[in-house]
């Protein structure tokens, strides 16, 4: 032991210690020899609740465990499965994660190895304790103390028990990882060799030529086909756990944007303007909410997925084929839903025989009639799809792709590249497929934004129908780019180049270069460009998620919102510059030379550009003048279109549009005729004939004036007479009305007060 180890003294030793003289006698009292012996029972207290594992270490136990099952079931499944890339893919993956994981939890158990051994470095060093090894020694004191003793030794033996314990569990861990890594990396080298053969850059014969094949020999082919449903089944569902919570929060996402969706039908068919959104050209959610949403997560679930396990990835696939064709049902004709019908069959014939029936002859040329009948229905009927769709640009290319594709496939499966014929083939139907997919995705997301949009200009009291085709072909212009990217992003992930791009691409844009005494990447920049062009995009349609739109008779304008909107521009504009210039990576310092040199270029050259967008922000916040106002500014006149942080649009009555740098706006006086409401006093003078009394007149004039809708009868008319005399009369009348309809309402005053005169026997002049 430790701390008990016996020790023993001659007799000559015990008389000498007798014999010493009391100067040098041991003075330690018994007081002492309690206080070292508490302290090393704290000591060794506190160890033992140390070396006992805490819930972080059993946690940690779980995770070893659980990442031993999915390596059991990786290596289950690499022994039978097809030599299906992207099986190899999600392989490659997992493997790389589990590979991650074994580090990680190496690391932990070697750091609780290094606190177990600091803890056995608190017990050594209770042998520098000369109190404790004093009384240890001293047999006399040691039956003075020996309860104390006896229950230190207890906790020691406790103690170290413990830590022997703890240590050979951890031990046994650390070994059951090293061999998960040797596994592992045996498994990435099984992976990565697969891959590298199904490349396109490798040309080498993997199976003999087509005519070479021995049609004697026979597999039993119902056992294949049932052994390899059981290993995508087990690769399926494990990925389904695996990626079970991204999966989930997807599904709630969409569960989210059909309530919304929901949400804002119902409001219009319980204010009575469900009717009109066929005036919208909606394909798809005139006929319900469920499958479009559908759609859009099919979709998301595609491109979000691209290393899943072939089963499960073409499943996706399938579903997404057949929602669309249920979509397509109603608007299609029967040419064109009977073709697309032709190529779903054909692509769910293709998804077995690359699942489920092992490479041979009849594997080989059941890919190469896929592959003929591919390269008839792009040629001859693939022409009836490009009519029906939103956006036809992309299918001309991925018709080309689909025919190329096909006819490469036959080629290779003819001289023994199997592997890479069957990726081609499935890109070639995924290409195609994905593209349609895509299409869908794009109109159901713009039919989202206008219902949105007319949804809340009804709230607000306006039912005019607005120019949807224009505000879609802006719209869609930066949708064009996300599912352009998306579309690639699946070919090249099927090509089985998407990783390597993708490192090629990050190699490039990490790569430090070196100006000066700056230092910069590559990828700084583009991120910076990004967010920069993200947040002009979203300053420019966030007003459409609130149904403002570029109308210019819109009478209802909110001003109140308009000011909100502007200042909301101005927060994504600002929050946007400073979140690019945070992502370029620029040195603080380096920043502040950057904005002396613009302070610089500020006195030289830029005054008029700081002046303007200064004063564009002091007009949002100060708002002597908003959207929809109808103002006089020097010489010209007309309505407020826009305001911007540089200029202000003005819309003339002759329909210029005037373009006024904020700058100006504020050093000129404004006359602002709707500041205070949207109302304008006008006059009409008139000359009645005939006998009559004022009397009458003013009857006929105020009755007149209450009848017309657009004069504003809240404030009551004023009639004025110039001049009076026998039978004849000169008069003013001055009444108001909406300032967007002025010069409507006069004309129809006029008319209205000529046949009511008229009617009485008088005289009608202006």
């Amino acid at each position: 032991m430790l701390f008990f180890a016996s020790v023993s003294y001659s007799q000559t030793s015990t008389a000498k210690t007798e014999n010493k003289g009391k100067l040098f006698e041991d003075t330690t009292t018994d007081s002492d020899y309690l206080i070292a012996i508490e302290k090393a029972g704290e000591v060794l207290e506190s160890a033992g609740h140390d070396i006992d594992f805490e819930g972080s270490t059993f946690h940690l136990f779980g995770e070893i465990k659980r990442t031993e099952s999915k390596l059991d079931l990786i290596l289950a499944s690499l022994k039978g499965a097809n030599p299906n890339v992207r099986n190899q893919q999600m392989y490659r993956i997992v493997l790389k994660e589990i590979e991650q994981e074994l580090n990680e939890q190496n690391d932990a158990i070697n750091s609780r190895n290094q606190n177990l051994e600091k803890i056995k470095n608190r017990i050594i060093d209770l042998r520098k304790d000369k109190i404790l090894f004093t009384l240890i020694k001293d047999t006399i004191r040691r039956k003075q103390f020996k309860t104390e003793l006896a229950n230190l030794k207890k906790t020691y033996l406790r103690t170290d028990s413990l830590m022997t314990k703890n240590q050979g569990i951890l031990n046994d861990k650390k070994r059951l990882t090293v061999e998960h890594k040797i596994a592992v990396s045996n498994a990435l080298s099984t992976v990565e060799t697969k891959l590298e053969k199904s490349g396109i850059s490798i040309l080498k014969k993997e199976y003999p030529s087509l005519w070479h094949i021995d049609s004697t020999a026979k597999k039993v082919i119902a056992q294949t086909i049932k052994s390899k449903i059981i290993i995508e089944e087990n690769v399926a569902a494990y990925y389904l756990s695996y990626k079970g919570g991204a999966l989930i929060t997807l599904c709630f996402l969409m569960g989210l944007l059909a309530w919304y969706i929901s949400r804002n039908i119902k409001y219009l068919k319980a204010n009575g303007h469900a009717e009109n959104l066929s005036l919208f050209n909606f394909k798809y959610l005139n006929r319900g909410v469920i499958l479009p949403v559908i759609a859009i997560g099919l979709n998301i679930a595609v491109v979000s997925n691209l290393y899943a396990p072939a089963l499960f990835l073409e499943l996706l696939q399938l579903a997404l084929l057949g929602v669309l064709t249920i979509l397509f049902k109603k608007d299609w004709s029967g040419v064109s839903i009977r073709n697309w019908i032709l190529l779903s069959a054909l692509f769910f014939a293709l998804c077995f025989l690359d699942l489920f029936i092992g490479v041979g002859l009849i594997q080989r040329c059941s890919f190469i009639i896929i592959n003929i009948l591919g390269i008839r229905y792009g040629l001859v009927q693939i022409k009836s799809l490009k009519d029906q769709l939103y956006i036809k640009a992309f299918f001309k290319w991925a018709s080309i792709i689909f025919i190329g594709l096909n006819g490469l496939s036959i080629l290779y499966n003819i001289f023994g590249r199997v592997s890479l014929s069957n990726m081609l083939t499935l890109t070639a139907f995924i290409s195609l497929t994905q593209i349609v997919a895509l299409s869908v995705l794009l109109k159901i997301i713009l039919e989202i934004i206008l219902l949105q949009i007319y949804t809340t200009r009804i709230k607000r009291g306006i039912e005019k129908i607005f120019d949807y085709e224009s505000l879609s072909d802006t719209l869609k212009k930066p949708f064009i780019i996300v599912i352009s990217y998306m579309w690639l992003v699946v070919i090249a992930s099927n090509l089985n180049i998407w990783e390597s791009l993708r490192a090629s691409l990050t190699t490039l844009l990490n790569r430090p270069n070196t100006i000066g005494s700056i230092t910069f990447t590559l990828g700084n920049i583009v991120l910076f460009f990004i967010i920069v062009w993200i947040a002009h995009l979203l300053q420019k349609y966030v007003a459409y998620f609130f149904g403002e739109i570029e109308d210019e008779n819109e009478e209802n304008i909110n001003k109140r919102q308009h000011s909100k909107l502007l200042i909301s521009r101005l927060v994504v504009l600002i929050v946007g510059y400073l979140l690019a210039v945070v992502a370029s990576g620029m040195p603080l310092d380096k920043l502040s030379i950057l904005i002396g040199a613009l302070g610089v270029g500020v006195g030289l050259g830029l005054q008029n550009v700081v002046n303007n967008f200064v004063s564009g922000i002091i007009l949002i916040f100060d708002k002597p003048i908003q959207i929809g106002d109808v103002v006089d500014i020097s010489s010209e006149s007309g309505r407020v279109k826009s305001m911007g942080l540089r200029t202000t649009k003005i819309n003339a009555s002759n329909g210029a549009e005037i373009i006024i740098p904020n700058g100006n706006l504020l050093s000129q006086n404004i006359t602002n005729w709707t500041y205070t409401d949207n109302f304008k006093l006008v006059d009409i003078s008139i000359e009645i004939s005939g006998d009559a009394s004022p009397e009458d007149i003013n009857t006929v004039i105020i009755n007149t004036l209450e009848n017309l809708p657009l004069v504003n009868n809240t404030k009551a008319p004023q009639i004025y007479y110039n001049s009076i005399s026998d039978s004849k009369f000169k008069i003013q009348i001055k009444f108001w009305c909406s300032i967007y309809r002025t010069e409507e309402t006069i004309s129809t005053a006029k008319q209205v007060l000529f046949s009511n005169f008229k009617a009485k026997g008088l005289t009608f002049s202006t």
